[in-house]
This record gives C-alpha cells, structure tokens and sequence, in this order.
C-alpha cells in the first residue's frame, strides 16, 4: 500500500490525491512513441500496469470511485458506443481543425495497431491488443471519471467541491468538464456528447460508479470494434 506520511498527506488533498494519478497516466502517454515506434506499446503496458495500481492503492482515499450497476449505465454506456462509432468521419477531427487554425495541413495520427508493428497475428502483438483492452476498459474509466465527473464538475461549481453533492445540475460545469475532455479526443465532437452523457448518469444517479461502467462498456465495445472491424484509427 501507500507509506504512512503519503497517505496522510494525500487524505488532508482531496484535490491532489483525485487529479495525481490522471498526472502520472499522462506523463506516461506522453512518452508513447518518443523512444521508437514500438514505445507506445510499452508505455501504453506501463501506464495501465500503473493505473491500475493507483486506482488500487488510492481507492480507500476517493469514496466516490466505486463501480455501480444499473441499467441506466448499460443503456448509457451502449448509446455512447454507437454515437461514437456512427459520428465517425461526418465532421473534421481535432487535428484537422488545429490545422486549419495553425494554416498547415494535419499531420496524421500514427495508428495503434500492433500487428502493425510487431507482426500480423503473432503473441506480442495480441498481447498488446489484450493490454488495451484491458486498459481502457478497467483502468482508464476510473481514472478519468474521478477526474471529469467528479473532481472538475464539482469544483466548477465551488472550489471546496467535497461539500458538492452528486446530484447538482449545473449547466457552467457540465459544459466545460465535457470540453475538456473532448478536447483528450480526436473525435472532439463525439467525446463532448459522451463526456455529457457520464454526467448526466452521475446527476440522475448521485454517484460515480454507473459513469465507470457506461464508460468501461463504450471502451469494451469500441475495443471488439477495433480488432474485429480493422478500425485501428479509433485507438
């Protein structure tokens, strides 16, 4: 577990203890791909290896972060795997936006697709497949709905945001918590409505945990969408 003087420093920062852990995963994301082309796979393994141990350690400090069935959630979480994947080349990205606004032409996303980079069909390659999907179904969900659903929504509407109940509706914070996290995606638009989506589960439920499964169900989905359609460019 966490060493005495960490966890009571953590335990006094509410703050600091929701949003340090979605720090460390994306310092780690940031280091996909800068070391070679096969690093965003590594880094990729390392930051869900380390994900899942900080959801671990820390989920006795962060009472919101505990999953919930319901099904709301189901619906929800299915609803958004459909908008996403059926939104998908009906507007520019946000790298062809960016473009336009810098006046230079997109450069590509690399595509994760580690047949690609490893060899069509072999262990290492479903091996990171089978990491991504764990990743993003176990890991990322938690990680980012603390963050979203609940640290920035709730601080929107008053900095002292543990006072702030689960259930609040408040038009400035769901706005802006569903901007910021459109704008973690190339499809902005689609991650603007699913972004929304979770909150309103949060609201309707007045809890975190059935955003975490809506989540983990939209990323379990969009994965067998992925490695069964070929569609590499939505990872």
């Amino acid at each position: 577990m966490l060493p005495k003087k960490l966890r009571t420093w953590l335990e006094a920062s509410p703050l600091v203890v929701r949003l340090a852990p979605f720090g460390v995963f994306l310092l780690l994301t940031a280091g996909q791909g800068k070391f070679g082309e096969e690093s965003a796979y590594w880094f990729y393994l390392a930051k869900t290896v380390v994900g899942a141990w900080m959801v671990w350690a820390l989920r006795p400090l962060i009472g919101e972060m505990r999953w919930a069935f319901s099904t709301e959630a189901v619906v929800g979480g299915v609803g958004v795997f459909v908008m996403w994947v059926g939104l998908e080349g009906r507007y520019p990205g946000l790298g062809q936006i960016m473009g336009w606004l810098w006046r230079r032409e997109a450069e590509p996303s690399p595509s994760w697709n580690p047949h690609l980079a490893f060899g069509e069909g072999t262990g290492l390659a479903w091996f990171f497949v089978l990491a991504r999907v764990l990743g993003s179904t176990l890991v990322v969900p938690p990680l980012e709905e603390v963050v979203f659903r609940s640290t920035l929504y709730r601080y929107v509407v008053d900095p002292d945001f543990v006072k702030v109940s689960m259930k609040r509706f408040h038009w400035g914070a769901l706005l802006l918590s569903s901007l910021i996290f459109a704008l973690q995606h190339e499809q902005w638009l689609a991650g603007f409505l699913c972004g929304a989506a979770y909150q309103w589960l949060v609201i309707r439920k007045g809890r975190l945990g059935d955003a975490m499964t809506a989540h983990a169900i939209t990323n379990f989905l969009l994965a067998g969408w992925v490695v069964f359609r070929d569609a590499w460019q939505f990872w």
